[in-house]
């Protein structure tokens, strides 16, 4: 029996029992609203489904490998709709018989929040493989991973949101030496996930040249941003923030990724310059 129903056969039914109905009925409205909104919102203007991007891979002057981030599709995820992620890299035949490397991420991103739902990390480097999968339940903040069960921070990133996260942001007022501070999930921990602006620089690749802001992504842990050498963004200084160039030292050299293509980007790149 409904509210209304109950009113009515105890002849409560006037018009101060009304307006406390209607009360009722508020209330339960703004808490079913209250229950859709229980994730958070990020601005997007920086990806979307379509986007692909390209870059060679070298080793000083050689180039070892190709690396792709595309985002091939959506997919809908734990009730919520999300972009599936891929980053890759392969190394090239004819370096293949000194480091073969076949290397896979994969991430299923909350659209609206931008944080992991599911992440994957395939590795086979060498004679060297792992395979490592996690599923994120933002809801009650666990990470059930291939290995265990682990307790997580809201909103907590894995190796490849942390990077599309990092897009979103805004460093129009930033100074050089500020910092953004994240929280990364990697095998059985959470780790902490510093981004420090350094500045900006016009820079030239195979793919054009274009002015960029610079980002150091510093952590203990994480495949992508471990700190066993420092690694450095050059993004695209516009809405999209694209990634041109990574700059990998490593103990022998450095390691060096740019970029050579790029399609379905979510807007125009205003920071590319003419040739």
């Amino acid at each position: 029996m409904n509210l209304l129903n109950i009113f009515k056969k105890h002849r409560f039914f006037n018009k101060s029992n009304l307006l406390f109905l209607l009360m009722i009925l508020l209330k339960l409205s703004s808490q079913s609203i209250a229950q859709k909104s229980e994730f958070r919102k990020v601005d997007n203007k920086s990806f979307a489904v379509g986007e692909k991007l390209t870059f060679d891979v070298k080793y000083g002057f050689v180039t070892a490998g190709v690396a792709e981030f595309s985002i091939p599709k959506s997919s809908r995820l734990a009730g919520r709709e999300t972009y599936n992620v891929i980053f890759k890299v392969n190394s090239v035949p004819t370096f293949d018989a000194f480091y073969k490397v076949r290397d896979r991420y994969e991430t299923f991103i909350d659209v609206e929040g931008i944080f992991p739902w599911r992440f994957e990390q395939h590795i086979r480097e060498g004679s060297y493989s792992r395979d490592f999968s996690a599923f994120f339940d933002q809801r009650k903040n666990k990470a059930k991973t291939s290995e265990g069960t682990y307790n997580i921070p809201q909103n907590v990133n894995d190796i490849v949101s942390a990077f599309y996260l990092a897009r979103t942001f805004d460093y129009s007022k930033m100074k050089a030496g500020d910092k953004i501070q994240l929280q990364n999930f990697y095998k059985d921990k959470v780790y902490p996930l510093d981004i420090v602006f350094h500045g900006k620089e016009k820079i030239t690749v195979t793919a054009g040249t274009f002015d960029c802001i610079i980002l150091e992504p510093i952590a203990k842990e994480g495949g992508l941003f471990k700190s066993e050498g420092t690694l450095v963004l050059w993004l695209t200084d516009d809405e999209i923030k694209m990634p041109v160039k990574v700059k990998t030292k490593v103990i022998i050299g450095s390691i060096d990724a740019e970029l050579t293509a790029y399609s379905g980007l979510n807007g125009k790149l205003t920071s590319k310059k003419a040739n």
